[in-house]
Protein backbone atom coordinates (compact mmCIF):
# COMPACT_ATOMS: atom_id res chain seq x y z
CA UNK A 1 0.00 0.00 0.00
CA UNK A 2 1.72 2.90 -1.20
CA UNK A 3 1.40 6.49 -3.12
CA UNK A 4 -0.96 4.78 -5.60
CA UNK A 5 -3.60 4.79 -2.92
CA UNK A 6 -2.86 8.92 -2.39
CA UNK A 7 -3.19 9.23 -6.58
CA UNK A 8 -6.18 7.10 -7.73
CA UNK A 9 -8.78 7.43 -4.78
CA UNK A 10 -9.27 11.29 -4.69
CA UNK A 11 -8.67 10.95 -8.55
CA UNK A 12 -10.94 8.12 -9.35
CA UNK A 13 -12.72 7.31 -5.86
CA UNK A 14 -13.49 11.25 -5.07
CA UNK A 15 -11.82 9.68 -1.43
CA UNK A 16 -8.97 11.13 0.88
CA UNK A 17 -6.23 8.46 0.83
CA UNK A 18 -3.31 7.95 2.81
CA UNK A 19 -0.16 6.21 1.34
CA UNK A 20 2.10 3.87 3.47
CA UNK A 21 5.44 2.36 2.55
CA UNK A 22 8.14 0.68 4.24
CA UNK A 23 10.73 2.96 2.80
CA UNK A 24 10.15 6.83 1.74
CA UNK A 25 10.34 7.69 -1.73
CA UNK A 26 12.29 10.54 -4.08
CA UNK A 27 8.93 11.17 -5.48
CA UNK A 28 7.44 11.67 -2.20
CA UNK A 29 9.05 15.68 -2.09
CA UNK A 30 6.90 16.16 -5.24
CA UNK A 31 3.83 16.04 -3.76
CA UNK A 32 2.83 18.57 -0.67
CA UNK A 33 1.57 18.63 2.40
CA UNK A 34 -1.92 17.63 1.88
CA UNK A 35 -1.11 13.99 0.38
CA UNK A 36 -0.30 12.25 3.24
CA UNK A 37 1.84 9.45 3.13
CA UNK A 38 3.84 7.13 5.95
CA UNK A 39 7.14 5.00 5.76
CA UNK A 40 6.17 2.67 8.11
CA UNK A 41 5.62 -1.32 7.99
CA UNK A 42 2.03 -2.99 7.75
CA UNK A 43 1.29 -5.91 9.77
CA UNK A 44 -1.70 -8.47 9.03
CA UNK A 45 -2.94 -7.30 12.08
CA UNK A 46 -3.41 -3.49 11.08
CA UNK A 47 -7.12 -2.79 10.83
CA UNK A 48 -8.44 0.28 8.47
CA UNK A 49 -12.04 -0.08 9.46
CA UNK A 50 -12.64 4.14 8.82
CA UNK A 51 -11.13 2.61 4.72
CA UNK A 52 -13.15 2.08 1.98
CA UNK A 53 -10.47 0.72 -0.10
CA UNK A 54 -7.29 -1.16 0.55
CA UNK A 55 -4.81 -0.84 -2.31
CA UNK A 56 -1.93 -2.92 -2.34
CA UNK A 57 0.52 -1.96 -5.77
CA UNK A 58 3.51 -4.51 -5.68
CA UNK A 59 3.40 -5.33 -1.98
CA UNK A 60 5.06 -8.06 -2.00
CA UNK A 61 4.92 -9.84 1.26
CA UNK A 62 1.41 -8.39 2.03
CA UNK A 63 -0.32 -9.30 -1.03
CA UNK A 64 -2.31 -12.60 0.13
CA UNK A 65 -2.82 -10.50 3.45
CA UNK A 66 -4.79 -7.71 1.39
CA UNK A 67 -8.07 -9.35 0.96
CA UNK A 68 -7.85 -10.57 4.69
CA UNK A 69 -7.27 -7.31 5.86
CA UNK A 70 -10.08 -5.84 4.13
CA UNK A 71 -12.41 -8.84 5.22
CA UNK A 72 -11.56 -8.15 8.62
CA UNK A 73 -11.74 -4.33 8.58
CA UNK A 74 -15.24 -3.85 7.91
CA UNK A 75 -17.92 -5.71 6.09
CA UNK A 76 -17.82 -2.06 3.32
CA UNK A 77 -14.02 -2.21 2.84
CA UNK A 78 -13.16 -3.38 -0.53
CA UNK A 79 -9.56 -4.05 -1.84
CA UNK A 80 -7.46 -3.51 -5.39
CA UNK A 81 -4.50 -5.71 -5.49
CA UNK A 82 -1.96 -5.70 -7.89
CA UNK A 83 0.58 -8.74 -7.55
CA UNK A 84 3.91 -8.75 -8.10
CA UNK A 85 6.66 -10.90 -6.10
CA UNK A 86 5.12 -14.06 -5.51
CA UNK A 87 4.24 -15.01 -1.82
CA UNK A 88 2.59 -17.11 0.86
CA UNK A 89 1.39 -15.71 3.82
CA UNK A 90 4.35 -16.95 5.76
CA UNK A 91 6.88 -17.04 2.84
CA UNK A 92 7.70 -17.88 -0.32
CA UNK A 93 5.29 -18.33 -2.89
CA UNK A 94 5.69 -22.64 -3.85
CA UNK A 95 4.54 -23.68 -7.28
CA UNK A 96 2.24 -26.41 -7.26
CA UNK A 97 1.67 -27.63 -10.79
CA UNK A 98 3.98 -27.00 -13.90
CA UNK A 99 0.87 -26.97 -16.25
CA UNK A 100 0.33 -22.50 -15.73
CA UNK A 101 2.66 -19.82 -16.05
CA UNK A 102 4.25 -19.16 -12.17
CA UNK A 103 2.42 -15.92 -12.69
CA UNK A 104 -1.07 -17.42 -13.98
CA UNK A 105 -0.46 -20.01 -10.71
CA UNK A 106 -0.09 -16.82 -8.42
CA UNK A 107 -2.93 -14.72 -9.97
CA UNK A 108 -5.12 -18.25 -9.17
CA UNK A 109 -4.15 -18.29 -5.48
CA UNK A 110 -4.98 -14.84 -4.82
CA UNK A 111 -8.00 -15.30 -6.42
CA UNK A 112 -8.88 -17.96 -3.96
CA UNK A 113 -7.68 -15.78 -1.04
CA UNK A 114 -10.31 -13.54 -1.87
CA UNK A 115 -12.58 -15.91 -2.51
CA UNK A 116 -12.14 -17.79 1.49
CA UNK A 117 -12.58 -14.47 2.47
CA UNK A 118 -15.80 -14.07 1.21
CA UNK A 119 -15.51 -11.71 -2.05
CA UNK A 120 -16.68 -11.82 -5.42
CA UNK A 121 -13.21 -11.53 -6.75
CA UNK A 122 -12.92 -9.79 -10.09
CA UNK A 123 -9.99 -9.43 -12.40
CA UNK A 124 -8.35 -7.25 -14.67
CA UNK A 125 -5.46 -5.92 -17.03
CA UNK A 126 -4.29 -2.50 -16.48
CA UNK A 127 -2.97 -0.36 -19.57
CA UNK A 128 0.65 0.29 -17.85
CA UNK A 129 4.08 -0.29 -18.85
CA UNK A 130 4.73 -3.20 -16.97
CA UNK A 131 4.70 -7.39 -17.57
CA UNK A 132 2.70 -7.63 -14.09
CA UNK A 133 -0.46 -5.56 -15.05
CA UNK A 134 -3.25 -7.76 -13.77
CA UNK A 135 -5.47 -6.82 -10.80
CA UNK A 136 -7.99 -8.70 -8.46
CA UNK A 137 -10.86 -6.27 -7.33
CA UNK A 138 -12.93 -7.32 -4.49
CA UNK A 139 -15.82 -5.13 -4.12
CA UNK A 140 -18.68 -6.94 -2.79
CA UNK A 141 -19.57 -10.22 -0.15
CA UNK A 142 -20.83 -13.50 -0.54
CA UNK A 143 -22.33 -13.71 2.71
CA UNK A 144 -24.02 -11.61 5.12
CA UNK A 145 -23.03 -8.97 7.77
CA UNK A 146 -24.31 -11.44 10.38
CA UNK A 147 -22.46 -13.77 8.87
CA UNK A 148 -19.00 -12.02 9.58
CA UNK A 149 -18.15 -13.21 12.73
CA UNK A 150 -17.73 -17.01 11.38
CA UNK A 151 -15.57 -15.78 8.10
CA UNK A 152 -12.41 -15.78 11.25
CA UNK A 153 -12.73 -19.27 11.68
CA UNK A 154 -12.82 -20.33 7.82
CA UNK A 155 -9.99 -17.65 7.13
CA UNK A 156 -7.77 -18.75 9.84
CA UNK A 157 -8.26 -22.56 8.70
CA UNK A 158 -7.44 -21.64 5.18
CA UNK A 159 -3.85 -19.35 6.21
CA UNK A 160 -3.14 -22.44 8.77
CA UNK A 161 -3.27 -25.04 5.59
CA UNK A 162 -1.13 -23.10 3.58
CA UNK A 163 1.31 -22.96 6.34
CA UNK A 164 1.03 -26.95 6.31
CA UNK A 165 1.61 -27.35 2.64
CA UNK A 166 4.67 -25.67 2.80
CA UNK A 167 5.76 -28.95 5.28
CA UNK A 168 5.29 -32.53 3.78
CA UNK A 169 2.63 -33.70 6.27
CA UNK A 170 1.15 -37.27 4.11
CA UNK A 171 -2.76 -37.07 4.26
CA UNK A 172 -3.26 -34.06 6.52
CA UNK A 173 -2.22 -31.67 4.24
CA UNK A 174 -4.00 -32.87 0.95
CA UNK A 175 -7.20 -32.78 2.85
CA UNK A 176 -6.99 -29.53 4.46
CA UNK A 177 -6.26 -28.65 1.14
CA UNK A 178 -9.06 -30.27 -0.95
CA UNK A 179 -11.63 -28.63 2.01
CA UNK A 180 -10.43 -24.69 1.58
CA UNK A 181 -11.06 -25.37 -2.27
CA UNK A 182 -14.16 -26.64 -1.45
CA UNK A 183 -14.76 -23.72 0.69
CA UNK A 184 -13.52 -21.27 -1.98
CA UNK A 185 -16.20 -23.00 -4.49
CA UNK A 186 -19.27 -22.34 -1.93
CA UNK A 187 -17.60 -19.75 0.54
CA UNK A 188 -21.41 -20.53 2.73
CA UNK A 189 -20.55 -24.26 3.48
CA UNK A 190 -19.92 -24.38 7.22
CA UNK A 191 -20.46 -21.10 7.91
CA UNK A 192 -23.48 -21.51 10.48
CA UNK A 193 -22.13 -25.08 11.40
CA UNK A 194 -22.11 -24.70 14.69
CA UNK A 195 -18.13 -24.07 15.18
CA UNK A 196 -17.21 -21.98 17.93
CA UNK A 197 -16.18 -18.32 16.62
CA UNK A 198 -12.70 -17.11 18.11
CA UNK A 199 -11.99 -14.27 20.13
CA UNK A 200 -10.52 -11.11 18.39
CA UNK A 201 -7.17 -11.83 20.33
CA UNK A 202 -7.18 -15.26 19.02
CA UNK A 203 -7.74 -14.51 15.83
CA UNK A 204 -5.04 -12.30 15.52
CA UNK A 205 -2.51 -14.45 16.67
CA UNK A 206 -3.47 -17.67 14.75
CA UNK A 207 -3.21 -15.63 11.57
CA UNK A 208 -0.31 -13.80 11.55
CA UNK A 209 1.16 -16.63 13.55
CA UNK A 210 4.78 -17.74 11.84
CA UNK A 211 4.80 -14.31 9.29
CA UNK A 212 7.39 -12.27 9.20
CA UNK A 213 6.60 -8.22 8.63
CA UNK A 214 9.36 -6.47 6.74
CA UNK A 215 11.61 -4.38 9.00
CA UNK A 216 11.99 -0.88 7.76
CA UNK A 217 15.15 -1.03 5.00
CA UNK A 218 18.01 0.08 5.80
CA UNK A 219 19.14 3.36 3.31
CA UNK A 220 21.79 1.52 1.43
CA UNK A 221 22.82 3.47 -1.46
CA UNK A 222 25.33 5.48 0.51
CA UNK A 223 23.12 8.50 1.25
CA UNK A 224 22.83 7.42 4.79
CA UNK A 225 25.97 7.65 5.62
CA UNK A 226 27.66 10.35 7.78
CA UNK A 227 28.56 13.18 5.96
CA UNK A 228 32.05 13.70 7.42
CA UNK A 229 32.78 10.12 6.37
CA UNK A 230 31.82 11.26 2.86
CA UNK A 231 33.16 14.19 2.60
CA UNK A 232 36.54 12.51 4.22
CA UNK A 233 36.15 10.08 0.91
CA UNK A 234 35.56 12.46 -1.11
CA UNK A 235 38.82 14.55 -0.36
CA UNK A 236 41.07 11.31 -0.38
CA UNK A 237 40.39 9.99 -3.86
CA UNK A 238 39.74 14.38 -4.83
CA UNK A 239 43.37 14.20 -3.66
CA UNK A 240 44.73 11.30 -5.15
CA UNK A 241 43.48 12.34 -8.70
CA UNK A 242 44.95 15.64 -8.62
CA UNK A 243 47.97 14.88 -6.54
CA UNK A 244 50.15 15.60 -9.37
CA UNK A 245 48.43 19.02 -10.65
CA UNK A 246 51.10 20.98 -8.57
CA UNK A 247 53.71 20.76 -11.32
CA UNK A 248 51.30 21.06 -13.88
CA UNK A 249 50.13 24.52 -12.52
CA UNK A 250 53.60 25.66 -12.97
CA UNK A 251 53.82 25.01 -16.94
CA UNK A 252 50.60 26.32 -17.45
CA UNK A 253 47.87 28.42 -16.05
CA UNK A 254 45.27 26.19 -17.53
CA UNK A 255 42.52 24.40 -15.71
CA UNK A 256 43.09 20.71 -15.46
CA UNK A 257 40.93 17.48 -14.19
CA UNK A 258 44.32 15.71 -13.19
CA UNK A 259 44.53 12.02 -13.69
CA UNK A 260 42.13 9.43 -13.90
CA UNK A 261 42.33 5.64 -11.38
CA UNK A 262 40.79 2.31 -11.74
CA UNK A 263 38.30 1.96 -8.44
CA UNK A 264 40.75 -0.75 -7.44
CA UNK A 265 44.08 1.32 -7.99
CA UNK A 266 41.67 4.30 -5.20
CA UNK A 267 40.54 1.34 -3.18
CA UNK A 268 44.55 0.55 -2.24
CA UNK A 269 44.96 4.03 -0.59
CA UNK A 270 41.57 3.80 1.28
CA UNK A 271 42.10 2.58 5.39
CA UNK A 272 40.28 -0.81 6.26
CA UNK A 273 37.81 0.77 8.37
CA UNK A 274 36.43 2.84 5.33
CA UNK A 275 36.36 0.29 3.16
CA UNK A 276 34.68 -2.21 5.57
CA UNK A 277 31.84 0.56 6.23
CA UNK A 278 31.70 1.04 2.07
CA UNK A 279 31.23 -3.01 1.66
CA UNK A 280 28.25 -2.40 3.75
CA UNK A 281 26.47 -0.16 1.02
CA UNK A 282 25.51 -1.35 -2.05
CA UNK A 283 27.67 -0.57 -4.73
CA UNK A 284 30.01 0.45 -2.23
CA UNK A 285 33.00 3.10 -3.17
CA UNK A 286 31.40 3.41 -6.93
CA UNK A 287 28.42 4.14 -5.52
CA UNK A 288 29.62 6.87 -2.92
CA UNK A 289 31.43 8.22 -6.15
CA UNK A 290 28.55 8.17 -8.01
CA UNK A 291 26.67 9.91 -5.81
CA UNK A 292 29.01 12.99 -5.94
CA UNK A 293 28.28 14.02 -9.77
CA UNK A 294 29.58 17.45 -9.24
CA UNK A 295 32.83 16.14 -8.74
CA UNK A 296 33.96 13.02 -10.19
CA UNK A 297 32.91 11.23 -13.44
CA UNK A 298 33.07 7.08 -13.63
CA UNK A 299 33.51 5.72 -16.64
CA UNK A 300 34.36 2.04 -16.99
CA UNK A 301 35.90 1.38 -13.55
CA UNK A 302 37.88 4.93 -13.85
CA UNK A 303 37.28 7.22 -11.64
CA UNK A 304 37.81 11.38 -13.11
CA UNK A 305 37.44 14.51 -11.87
CA UNK A 306 34.26 16.36 -13.80
CA UNK A 307 35.02 18.56 -16.45
CA UNK A 308 32.18 21.03 -16.53
CA UNK A 309 33.23 22.71 -19.46
CA UNK A 310 32.25 19.49 -21.45
CA UNK A 311 28.78 19.13 -20.53
CA UNK A 312 26.01 19.50 -22.51
CA UNK A 313 23.82 22.70 -21.20
CA UNK A 314 20.97 19.78 -20.97
CA UNK A 315 22.46 17.67 -18.20
CA UNK A 316 23.16 20.77 -16.04
CA UNK A 317 20.23 21.81 -13.68
CA UNK A 318 17.01 23.64 -14.62
CA UNK A 319 16.05 27.28 -13.89
CA UNK A 320 14.92 27.31 -10.35
CA UNK A 321 17.35 24.79 -9.18
CA UNK A 322 20.69 26.19 -10.09
CA UNK A 323 22.94 28.00 -6.92
CA UNK A 324 21.57 25.51 -4.04
CA UNK A 325 24.53 23.95 -3.29
CA UNK A 326 27.92 25.12 -3.18
CA UNK A 327 31.02 24.55 -5.85
CA UNK A 328 33.27 22.14 -5.10
CA UNK A 329 35.66 23.24 -7.49
CA UNK A 330 35.32 27.39 -6.35
CA UNK A 331 36.32 25.78 -2.68
CA UNK A 332 39.03 22.70 -2.90
CA UNK A 333 40.39 22.47 -6.70
CA UNK A 334 43.38 24.41 -7.06
CA UNK A 335 42.38 25.86 -10.04
CA UNK A 336 39.07 26.59 -9.06
CA UNK A 337 36.08 26.18 -10.82
CA UNK A 338 36.56 25.73 -14.64
CA UNK A 339 33.41 28.08 -15.31
CA UNK A 340 32.71 31.30 -14.06
CA UNK A 341 30.13 32.26 -11.45
CA UNK A 342 27.37 32.89 -14.47
CA UNK A 343 27.89 29.80 -15.99
CA UNK A 344 28.23 27.70 -13.15
CA UNK A 345 25.17 25.83 -11.85
CA UNK A 346 26.53 25.92 -8.07
CA UNK A 347 27.06 28.94 -5.38
CA UNK A 348 30.32 30.53 -5.92
CA UNK A 349 30.25 31.46 -2.15
CA UNK A 350 27.53 31.62 0.03
CA UNK A 351 25.95 35.05 -0.77
CA UNK A 352 25.24 33.04 -4.18
CA UNK A 353 23.58 29.98 -2.51
CA UNK A 354 19.43 30.20 -2.61
CA UNK A 355 16.74 27.98 -1.19
CA UNK A 356 15.93 24.77 -2.64
CA UNK A 357 12.81 24.76 -4.48
CA UNK A 358 10.47 21.86 -5.45
CA UNK A 359 9.41 22.04 -9.07
CA UNK A 360 5.83 21.32 -10.04
CA UNK A 361 4.77 18.23 -11.28
CA UNK A 362 3.62 19.23 -15.01
CA UNK A 363 0.46 18.09 -15.61
CA UNK A 364 -0.32 15.57 -18.77
CA UNK A 365 -2.52 16.81 -21.62
CA UNK A 366 -5.69 14.51 -21.38
CA UNK A 367 -6.64 12.64 -24.71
Amino acid sequence: MNIISQIMLPKIFQHPGKGIDVRRRKIWDMYGPQTHLEECAVSPNDLYPAADWLIGNHSDELTPWIPVVAARSSYSCCYFVLPCCFFDFHGKYNRKQSKKTQYREYLDFVTEVGLICGFNVEEDCLRIPSTKRVCLIGKSRTYLTTQSAALDDQRIRYINSRRCCSVTVPGEVEGLCQSERRLAANPSVGLGAGREVLENADVERALISGFQPRRKERVRNCTALPQDFVDGVVMKVAGLLLSGLQDLSETSGAWSRGESLTLSEIAAHLNEDTLKRLRNECGGLQTLLRNKHQVFEVVSGRVHIRDWREEKLSSRKKPGMTKTHLCWFDMHHPHGCPLTSECCSYAHGIKELRPHQHMPKKSQAKC
